[in-house]
């Protein structure tokens, strides 16, 4: 079945790590209208209502969306991700209305009831089975510090059963070096209030390779992390994407860097105790999160991903299985059918294109996949996870031999034990598994 996500874009504020789309939760339209440079008459008939605000220009676009895609999935969907961005930075009333938005088209309405309380009883709570009577995860994210009693009651009263916390660390000070607005006094508020609220599949991210951090704070935060004893564990290293705060301020790592010069004058002109982690440190860092989660009882069922039993994140499985997925909202890409499409980065274009009846594509990031691509990403996808790839599903998928397609390369791999084929599934050895991105490339076709 296809899963869907719906991308939520507004922050309190962009962490100095993140590259995906997103936007102050308070700005106004017309600093966000850029396909045109400026706000069109459209957009100022979006705007005619002076109450009107930048949410309520997302909100109705989303409807939009929602009512012009819905056939997309005519058997339903088997889960739900909302993501963003910070969805739980909205209000009370504003969340409220995106869930409500997202109910009516992919799921049944509740009957609402008020309760005081999030421990109070919800008269018949959004369903939580699919057609073939499976639970459907519905996962949000979530910020420490912008959750509230309020906003849990309306996660249960749609059905929501899976929280994705972005934690990222424990240490006060390395969150404030990365843009984060909360402390992780914050991270023990909300994780309470979630456990209050009845839901039982909490997720934690965290960061490690942060700059400044030593291999005793990354073993603190993991161990305060599972003192909250979340079901799931999401652990990344920290990347430096381009275009954001944290790449350019750390540009003079990156041979040829046009910031060079500028970093490192920067740098000389004050005592820097903030160096990033290099590679080594990286990967003990790693290393030795693996063995203590284990011995935690959590097992690694993807590079970066740990669960109790039974805890794995449905939503994400169906992506490293590449399963069909419909995304929903500014930025947000999908795929169906081998065809993979991104909705332009602008919330104001966004609405008004829809208005139009169009789907609210950046034709710059819309293509159809070719036999090559599907098999490389096939194949990049289901080695990342710890249960590899099913050759005889490969086989059957592509029309060949998944030997016929990599031939030396895969046994190339097989001889040094990186990776193991056995019972007719590859996989990558366990110990290789931080080192895996520098493999993978040999697999693009």
């Amino acid at each position: 079945m296809t899963s869907l996500y719906v991308h939520v874009p507004f922050c309190i504020k962009k962490c100095s790590y993140c590259a995906f789309y997103s936007v102050p939760y308070t700005a106004p339209i017309i600093a966000d209208s850029r396909i045109s440079g400026s706000v069109d008459e459209a957009d100022h008939m979006l705007l005619s209502d002076p109450a009107s605000d930048l949410v309520s220009v997302y909100l109705h676009g989303l409807e939009r969306e929602l009512e012009l895609r819905a056939k997309e999935a005519p058997q339903g969907v088997s889960s739900l991700f909302i993501g963003g961005g910070t969805p739980t930075v909205l209000n009370a009333g504003q969340f409220d209305r995106l869930l409500s938005l997202i109910c009516r088209y992919y799921f049944q309405s509740p009957n609402r009831t008020n309760p005081t309380d999030i421990s109070d009883p919800i008269k018949n709570p959004l369903s939580d089975a699919s057609g073939n009577g499976q639970v459907i995860e519905k996962t949000i994210e979530c910020n420490p510090g912008t959750l509230d009693r309020e906003k849990m009651i309306i996660c249960r009263t749609y059905g929501i059963n899976r929280i994705s916390l972005g934690a990222q660390s424990f240490d006060d000070r390395l969150l404030k070096s990365i843009g984060r607005i909360h402390t992780a006094e914050d991270i023990h508020r909300s994780v309470t209030l979630v456990r209050q609220s009845g839901i039982d599949n909490l997720n934690l991210d965290l960061i490690f390779g942060l700059p400044g951090q030593k291999m005793g704070d990354w073993q603190n935060t993991l161990r305060q992390a599972i003192a909250l004893w979340p079901e799931h564990l999401s652990l990344y290293a920290l990347t430096l994407e381009e275009d954001t705060p944290l790449h350019k301020e750390y540009a003079y790592s990156q041979a040829g860097s046009p910031d060079c010069k500028e970093t490192l004058d920067g740098l000389n002109s004050r005592n820097r105790l903030d160096r990033l982690p290099d590679d080594d440190l990286q990967a003990d860092m790693y290393e030795w999160a693996v063995s203590y989660l284990q011995s935690c009882g959590y097992g690694r069922y993807e590079v970066s991903n740990f669960a109790r039993p039974g805890f794995e994140c449905k939503h994400n499985r169906s992506y490293w299985r590449g399963q069909d997925y419909i995304g929903l909202g500014p930025g947000a890409v999908s795929c169906l059918h081998n065809a993979r499409t991104k909705n332009t980065e602008d919330i104001a274009g966004y609405a008004r294109m829809l208005e139009s009846g169009q789907r609210p594509l950046d034709p710059s990031a819309t293509e159809v996949l070719t036999r090559e691509q599907q098999i490389s990403e096939f194949m990049m996808l289901g080695l990342r996870t710890a249960d590899g790839i099913d050759t005889v599903e490969f086989s059957a998928k592509f029309q060949t031999e998944i030997q016929d397609i990599y031939g030396q390369i895969l046994q190339n791999y097989i001889d040094r034990d990186i990776f193991r084929l056995a019972e007719g599934r590859l996989k990558i050895n366990p110990a290789c598994f931080f080192v895996l991105n520098a493999v993978l490339v040999d697999f693009i076709l």
